[in-house]
């Protein structure tokens, strides 16, 4: 019964926040409205698919603060190499790439050389947004009309269900995909096992190591397509985005019901948690609420998901 509540808990969570914005009349008729639905579906995408990264990660009993700086630099990659001629498809390949090397690396130094993740991540966060400036030229990067800008234009192709931006089909895609690859395959397992004890994961014959590399590697594909869908949303590429988009991530996973302890969180919560998120700054914004205000809000939403997750823990021993 109790893990049942556990698993409810984010959708209770974003049922509370949309009816919290619902409830003023002037508000509601446009919050309500599909036009809005689809929206917070397009300001969720970047988030969620970012949560997809970090929720193996958080499970495995790590954190990458590096997250906004590598969707940055990917979202750089993907513009610049459009400007100079790319394909969309290959502009897309580079910028995951981009985003997968900033994971090896800190794969690299958490798993083999066992340095502590947040210091790791903390110093890849400065290097992958200095590449970003640098790879820039400390100015935004315009190029001409291109097909990955496409991938998250809100503008209605036709009624219903088509209008959703094609990016936010692949973030759902790819959120099944990496929810069957945590709950049924062998690599899943070991990402469990790992997060909820790593010395007995150890013991038990799981290479360590190895699948941390191959957490990170993966996360920071993730991170590299999430750069690119950000890159869609603008239109170009920003050096100086994305940042503090680390914290909306985190929260995300948190609010998903994955415990920062590790060995606890699921792809579905990650999601929920992303548009609680989405939820939760558009229906500020359509409040004329400030941006501090947001911010001081969020970092309370944190700060109680964390808090909660230490309660459940003590009750479970």
């Amino acid at each position: 019964m109790r893990g049942v509540v556990a698993a409810a808990a984010p959708l209770f969570g974003l049922a509370f926040v949309i009816a919290l914005f619902a409830l003023d009349a002037d508000v509601r008729p446009y919050f309500l409205s599909w036009r809005n639905c689809v929206l917070i579906g397009s300001q969720t995408a970047v988030v969620a698919v970012g949560a997809l990264g970090m929720t193996m990660i958080i499970v495995s009993g790590g954190i990458d603060l590096s997250v906004g700086s590598a969707v940055a630099l990917s979202s750089v990659v993907c513009a610049t190499c459009l400007l100079h001629g790319a394909s969309a498809l290959a502009s897309i390949a580079l910028a995951m790439l981009a985003g997968t090397l900033v994971g090896i690396a800190n794969g690299v130094a958490i798993g083999y050389l066992r340095m502590v993740p947040f210091i790791v991540t903390l110093g890849m966060m400065g290097i992958a947004r200095g590449c970003a400036k640098w790879l820039a030229g400390n100015q935004t990067v315009n190029p001409p009309s291109n097909a990955v800008a496409a991938l998250m234009s809100t503008l209605a192709r036709d009624a219903g269900a088509l209008a959703i931006p094609t990016g936010v089909w692949l973030a759902i895609a790819l959120a099944v995909l990496i929810g069957v690859v945590m709950t049924r395959s062998v690599f899943g397992r070991h990402v469990y096992a790992i997060g909820s004890n790593e010395a007995a994961a150890r013991l038990s014959g799981i290479r360590v190591p190895r699948v941390k590399l191959w957490i990170y590697a993966l996360a920071g594909l993730l991170f590299g397509f999430a750069g690119v869908l950000q890159f869609a949303r603008l239109t170009q590429g920003d050096p100086t985005v994305a940042i503090g988009l680390e914290l909306d991530v985190i929260a995300a996973v948190v609010l998903g019901g994955a415990s920062l302890s590790g060995g606890t969180g699921s792809v579905l919560g990650a999601m929920i948690g992303a548009l609680i998120m989405a939820v939760l700054r558009n229906g500020s914004n359509q409040m004329g609420w400030p941006n501090y205000v947001q911010d001081i809000m969020i970092g309370a939403v944190i700060i109680l998901a964390v808090g909660i997750d230490r309660l459940r823990q003590r009750s479970e021993r």
